[in-house]
This record gives C-alpha cells, sequence and structure tokens, in this order.
C-alpha cells in the first residue's frame, strides 16, 4: 500500500507540474538556425506566443524528481560533432532551466562569483537523445556506464553518466524569443545540417531502474513532429 501511494503521489506531483509548464512560454511559433558568416557564427533561435523563458521549474529540493525545462534543437549533426565519441542517437542542443541543480562548473551565469548556483538561469547543453516508450515524452539522454573507457565527454561535462555537456554559448532572451550562439568550429564547422524545434519538459530520476533523465512532456513542436527537415539559413 505504501509504495501504491508513493507511485500515486509521484504521478501527481509530475502531472501537476506538466499543467503549470503548459502555458504560451512553451508554445512554438517559429524557429530557426542562421549560420552569420561575417561571424562564423551559427544563431539557434526560437520565437513563442508567450515570454520565452519567462516560466522556469519549481523548486523541488532534490535531484530526484527535478523537473527541468527546455528549448531544444534537434539536429542531424553527429555526436563527434560536438565532442563526443561517436554513438547512435539524436544530438540536440538544449536550452534549460532546473533550479535544483547546476550542471555547469566551468560557468558562472548569473556573475555572482560563485559557480554552483545557476542551475536556474537558462543555459544550453548538448544531449544526445534516445528513444525510451517507457516515459511519456518518449526520449531520454542516452546514458553510458562510468567504466566504459569508449565514452569521450568534452572536459567541460559536469561528470553525470549521460551524453550531456554544458558548452558554455551565449543564451539571449528577447521578449518572446530565446537564442544561443554557437561559432561554428564548436560544431566541427557544420553549417549544411537539418533541424527541428520542440519544447518540453524532463524530470531527473536517480533509481537505477528509471532513465536518469529522460522526457515527460513535450509542449511543442515547430511543425507538429519531429521530422528534421528544416536547413540552416545562410545570412552574409
Amino acid at each position: 500500500m505504501k509504495n501504491i501511494m508513493k507511485k500515486s503521489l509521484s504521478t501527481l506531483l509530475i502531472v501537476g507540474s506538466i499543467i503549470m509548464h503548459a502555458n504560451d512560454d512553451f508554445k512554438i511559433k517559429e524557429a530557426k538556425v542562421e549560420y552569420i558568416k561575417s561571424l562564423d557564427l551559427l544563431v539557434f533561435s526560437q520565437k513563442v506566443q508567450g515570454k520565452a523563458g519567462n516560466t522556469t521549474p519549481d523548486l523541488n529540493g532534490a535531484l530526484n524528481g527535478a523537473s527541468v525545462l527546455g528549448y531544444v534543437f534537434p539536429t542531424s549533426l553527429k555526436s563527434s560533432d560536438v565532442g563526443f565519441n561517436v554513438t547512435k542517437g539524436i544530438v540536440a542542443l538544449a536550452l534549460t532551466s532546473h533550479p535544483d541543480f547546476d550542471d555547469t562548473p566551468l560557468w558562472d551565469e548569473n556573475n555572482d562569483k560563485n559557480y554552483k548556483n545557476d542551475g536556474k538561469v537558462w543555459h544550453p547543453h548538448w544531449v544526445v537523445l534516445v528513444e525510451d516508450k517507457s516515459l511519456p515524452g518518449g526520449l531520454k539522454v542516452k546514458e553510458f556506464k562510468k567504466a566504459n573507457k569508449e565514452v569521450l565527454l568534452p572536459p567541460t561535462n559536469p561528470g553525470m553518466p549521460m551524453y550531456m555537456d554544458p558548452p558554455g554559448f551565449s543564451v539571449l532572451i528577447q521578449n518572446n524569443t530565446i537564442k544561443a550562439l554557437v561559432p561554428a568550429s564548436r560544431v566541427n564547422n557544420k553549417i549544411d545540417f537539418s533541424y527541428d524545434a520542440v519544447s518540453v519538459l524532463m524530470k531527473v530520476n536517480t533509481n537505477k531502474d528509471t532513465p536518469l533523465l529522460g522526457v515527460y512532456k513535450v509542449y511543442s513542436v515547430l511543425d507538429g513532429e519531429l521530422n528534421l527537415k528544416n536547413k540552416v539559413i545562410n545570412v552574409k
């Protein structure tokens, strides 16, 4: 009975957070990736019906069960283009907020000289996503065993056993638009890839039988479904 009550409470908490975050701040109106040749810079942007970045997760008080909100760009880039070893999955740039933990050990996003309290500030991650039908959102960040010597992560990674890295790109929020500025050299100079755009709720789970970081709700998809049909726009 206690286990049933715990599961019911967990479900209620997840459902509650999904309802709370399902607002215009995550309804995508348009998205694009532009390559600015004069700066050798890629600009990833999502425009929403509400105010971009205005809604952030409630404080959970613990890593287990922590919410992660994200404006995500699935791409056709290879894992090796962004600093990982070659591995199967969808490489995505995720702009995230999660006040329960800080996973950017090299960056002080709020510039207060404390490098461990910036999780709520919107910041970028490279992740590799794979299918997981056990989750409501159908996707999770790909995990690995720490003993696997074939795994390669950039030195900026936070030490979690999954394909995730905080590359430190600038994130700009301007009214209804959120942007990430990515030097082309940081994607192996690939400027002709395909992409899509989604907004999601993710959850952290430290139980062994549950994905460490999974997608629990997809709020909005640029074209109604993930198809990676959008192409980078070249700007002089």
